[in-house]
């Protein structure tokens, strides 16, 4: 019997694994990196372990030194979450070789189904449709597009798409370069790319029994740089083409398990067209990021199913049905309208609505330094309701009044593509952000900029003289007195607000229809065209952040002097994150082209490449291979005169 898990991750899964195990009276331990000493997991566990170093080669994915910290913290069992060490076969096998449960499928499950070479093999002669396999050296015209695809690993890295064969060569080599990074193997494959298919999964559990079950399939096509980012169950696929479309895809997900011999949880994933046909992708062989849909749906807690499969407990009575809608969103530390950029800081306020029907896991609160080192996902939001529009609209809902400071984050896109006619519809495929760029779905809080900038200002004077009330000075003189100016600005946009209080009454040239009724540091409260609006105001840093029900809108304060020491030569790229320097592909003197790139940064797991905005000469590389840097750190300058 398990008394004492330790989690051999961190973040989100390994709150949410704790979870479990304390209603269930299981003793818990972290493991932690440096960056993630004050981290929320290692808090809520009941003895945490300090896995020395930075970086995951150094720390979640040094096998050796977790088995250690579960045995100095007296752990009996390993629970590896997702990602990481979660699909390591050797890991798996020390695991047990050291006399602790493994909480998860057979070493020898993980190895057949670890690989997506072999398991398409495997699957294929268990009956299972597969996309052919794609010899790199054999590819013509006529088979592009195609997808080189990292053989080991996960989570949408080492993947390129080719549509061009001249670009098939540079292709293969960033996904292996990617993928050995991320997963240790570099080894990659080829097969048909289908643009406009339909990501459908189905939820295996078994036990040493021979008992499989499916518990409802989902569906999780939309998806950014073939990352997902919104998942539901049921399929909506499944329920539009009806039939016996969900009988075989469960099927089929038990047949994959079956073949061979899988106990504890996996997943099965398929891409789907339009019509119904499928073919298998892949098998992960652990807890998925999107199970809680499932959970809500069939009223199961997938990690205490874990558990019972890791002390030989049966699955009893009859498989559980799916019951109502379950919508989840991915919250990412990143900028969706700016190449879907991973963003770096510290989240100063992390405020979820908490409503009734909605479920929160999340790997950070106020205070949580996001870095560059692990994956930029801060939590998920999901909504369980009767129907499909009931949760995609409370949802929808919930993050609009969502309230998260300090980082810029995906949570307007999130909102947009929730309500956006195609994924109402239930028609989106995978390549719904290819049709609908994220700077078209994005959602306006609806707030005039200048009135932003009128807003921010009064709270800050608040802040600085305390409250604004009509009739009360508030530090201000009761005669007509010159205008405050203050400025701020909106991403590239400067914005230069002016105002006074006169006699108790708010003057604005800028602005008509404004009254003032009330102003704190938290809270401004305007009269705006015969309709009373409150704005809730955050600050930290030079930033002011405003949010309405509407939205959110983060300001800038700008200084009255620009320091000299901050401006640049013209024709510097600087890094967009922080992170390091893994290859430099141009030299000094050379000519580039619009949009050639000249370095590639790895953060957040991912590899980023910075490209020359217009033709040019490259005048300078002050940085070298392995660097680390932060943002805004040179990294080229091009001269945009050509030689002629």
């Amino acid at each position: 019997m398990i008394t004492s898990v330790l989690v051999a991750n961190r973040g989100e899964i390994a709150r949410r694994i704790f979870t479990t195990c304390h209603r269930r009276g299981l003793a818990t331990v972290a493991v932690f990196s440096d960056p993630d000493a004050g981290s929320p997991h290692v808090h809520e566990a009941d003895s945490a372990v300090r896995l020395p170093g930075s970086t995951p080669a150094d720390t979640y994915l040094r096998g050796d030194l977790i088995i250690e910290a579960a045995r100095r913290a007296g752990a009996d069992a390993i629970h590896p979450g997702y990602g990481f060490l979660a699909e390591n076969a050797a890991f798996a096998s020390a695991v047990q070789a050291a006399g602790l449960t493994w909480i998860g499928p057979s070493a020898d499950a993980i190895s057949l189904m670890g690989s997506k070479i072999e398991s398409k093999s495997l699957m294929a002669a268990a009956g299972v449709p597969v996309l052919e396999r794609l010899d790199p050296a054999t590819i013509t015209e006529a088979d592009l597009p195609v997808m080189v695809k990292a053989s080991a690993g996960g989570g949408g890295r080492g993947i390129r798409i080719v549509f061009s064969l001249s670009d098939l060569s540079s292709a293969i080599d960033e996904a292996s370069r990617e993928a050995s990074s991320a997963f240790g193997d570099p080894t990659v494959f080829c097969e048909r790319y289908i643009a406009t298919g339909h990501h459908i999964e189905v939820q295996i559990m078994a036990d040493a029994h021979g008992t499989v079950w499916a518990l409802g399939e989902r569906e999780c096509s939309l998806q950014r740089r073939h990352q997902k980012v919104i998942e539901e169950a049921p399929a909506p696929l499944v329920d539009r083409v009806g039939g016996d479309l969900r009988k075989r895809l469960h099927a089929a997900g038990r047949d994959a398990a079956a073949a061979v011999g899988y106990v504890g949880a996996g997943t099965v994933e398929f891409l789907a067209d339009d019509d119904g046909e499928f073919w298998f992708l892949e098998m992960n062989t652990r807890l998925q990021v999107e199970h809680p849909v499932t959970e809500c749906v069939t009223g199961t807690d997938l990690v205490a199913l874990q558990l019972d499969m890791a002390e030989g407990a049966p699955l009893t009575g009859p498989e559980p049905a799916m019951t109502g809608h379950a919508v989840e969103a991915r919250l990412y530390a990143e900028s969706p309208v700016d190449d879907w950029r991973p963003q770096t800081g510290t989240v100063h306020l992390f405020d979820i609505p908490a409503v009734e029907g909605i479920r929160l896991d999340s790997g950070v609160e106020a205070g949580t330094v996001i870095g560059t080192h692990y994956d930029a996902m801060l939590a998920k939001v999901i909504s369980h309701a009767p129907s499909r529009v009931a949760a995609i609209r409370q949802l929808a809902a919930t993050l609009r009044r969502s309230r998260i400071h300090g980082v810029t984050t995906n949570r307007d896109l999130l909102v947009g593509s929730l309500l956006h006619p195609t994924f109402l519809d239930g028609t989106a495929s995978t390549s719904f952000y290819a049709d609908h760029p994220p700077a078209s779905l994005v959602i306006s809080p609806g707030l005039d900029l200048q009135l932003a900038a009128l807003i921010a200002a009064l709270s800050d004077a608040a802040h600085e003289r305390g409250p604004l009330l009509p009739g009360v000075a508030g530090g201000f003189r009761n005669i007509p007195v010159g205008y405050r100016t203050r400025g701020y600005a909106i991403g590239d946009v400067s914005l230069l607000t002016a105002y006074r209080l006169a006699r108790g009454i708010l003057d604005v040239p800028d602005l008509s229809g404004i009254s003032l009724v009330s102003a704190s540091p938290a809270r401004v409260v305007l009269d705006v065209d015969g309709v009373r609006r409150a704005f809730r105001i955050g600050r930290f840093d030079d930033t002011v952040v405003i949010d309405s029900p509407a939205g959110s809108l983060s300001l800038r304060r700008l200084p009255r002097f620009t320091d000299p020491s901050t401006q640049l030569p013209p024709g510097a790229l600087t890094a967009p994150m922080p992170g390091t320097v893994v290859r430099i592909d141009v030299a000094v003197g050379e000519t580039v082209t619009a949009g050639q790139p000249l370095v590639r940064l790895e953060a957040m797991k991912m590899e980023h490449a910075v490209h020359a905005p217009a033709a040019g000469t490259v005048t300078e590389l002050p940085v070298r291979v392995g660097q680390q840097v932060s943002q805004g750190t040179p990294l080229a300058v091009v001269s945009h005169d050509v030689p002629t």
